[in-house]
């Protein structure tokens, strides 16, 4: 029996399905069958019943899943401990970052990082919070950060701070917004946001609190376009608060009610609850907790 045997039936288990599955763990279903054939044939069981859906655990099967974490979970605390006995940490780290790198302290936070573990290599992938909360729970980034609230079923959350957000009107429209309430503004256009990006959820819980439907123009997805296109009088969107009164200082928009926080939304550092203890996460978080005064 092998390790990553145990590992693909533990991820056919999750997924209930061998394609699923086979994504997960970037092999070929033909493999994952081959993989669970084999197991199956050493352990002397059936461990998963074909269904119209996929396939499901067997009695005996749903009997091992336990054993089977078990023995995965011994293996990646061997792996810890043998990491921690070389001394210097070394190898590459995959994180996910937002699109504003100083809101996440990034350069402070790698150098700190490169200065306590000089063999450590930092890999950076941009994205949207929900697209780097979706490559950490498939194994395609080992951390990331994530702007706004989140169940994270198997992910570990650390919050580093909260972020307002202010609604950037356009300039030709100050005047007639300047004393508007919620109500009024259901007439004027909104910038439409990419779903997968937190500012469309907190728009649509704005929305949704004043009971408010406005028309939406077009679909974006990151900060600097939604501000170039306000300032081009397209529409108004939800901005983090700096980033707008950055804007608004230069006279490229205004700032609803003289740039009242709307909204708030939690700036978070995440990574596979399973690798807790692992050590080159460990060193990660300790030098961001270093760098944003964390207990």
């Amino acid at each position: 029996m092998e390790i990553y045997q145990l590992r693909t039936f533990l991820a056919v288990a999750q997924q209930g399905h061998l394609t699923q599955a086979a994504e997960q763990l970037h092999l070929s279903q033909p493999a994952v069958t081959a993989q669970i054939k084999a197991l199956e044939e050493e352990l002397g069981v059936s461990l998963f019943d074909r269904v119209s859906s996929g396939v499901q655990l067997t009695d005996a099967g749903k009997r091992l899943v336990p054993d089977a974490e078990k023995v995965l979970g011994s293996a990646r605390g061997l792996i810890d401990h043998a990491r921690s006995l070389q001394g210097e940490l070394r190898g590459r780290i995959r994180i996910g970052t937002l699109v504003v790198p100083a809101r996440l302290r990034l350069g402070q936070w790698l150098r700190d990082v490169q200065r306590r573990h000089p063999l450590l290599e930092a890999q950076t992938r941009l994205g949207l919070s929900r697209d780097i909360l979706a490559e950490i729970r498939r194994n395609n980034l080992d951390c990331g950060f994530f702007l706004g609230r989140d169940s994270f079923a198997n992910v570990t959350a650390i919050t580093l701070t909260e972020i307002g957000f202010c609604v950037a009107v356009p300039a030709e429209l100050a005047d007639a917004l300047n004393h508007a309430d919620w109500q009024q503004m259901n007439g004027t256009p909104w910038l439409g946001v990419s779903p997968r990006s937190t500012i469309a959820t907190m728009t649509q819980e704005l929305w949704r609190t004043h009971n408010i439907a406005p028309r939406i123009v077009g679909e974006f997805d990151d900060e600097a376009t939604l501000a170039e296109l306000i300032k081009a009088g397209l529409g108004m969107a939800l901005l983090a608060e700096r980033t707008a009164k950055r804007f608004a200082a230069d006279g490229a928009f205004v700032l609803w009610r003289g740039g009242e926080v709307v909204i708030r939304a939690p700036l978070q550092f995440i990574y596979p609850a399973e690798r807790e203890g692992d050590p080159l996460l460990m060193a990660l978080r300790e030098s961001l907790k270093t760098i944003w005064d964390l207990p």
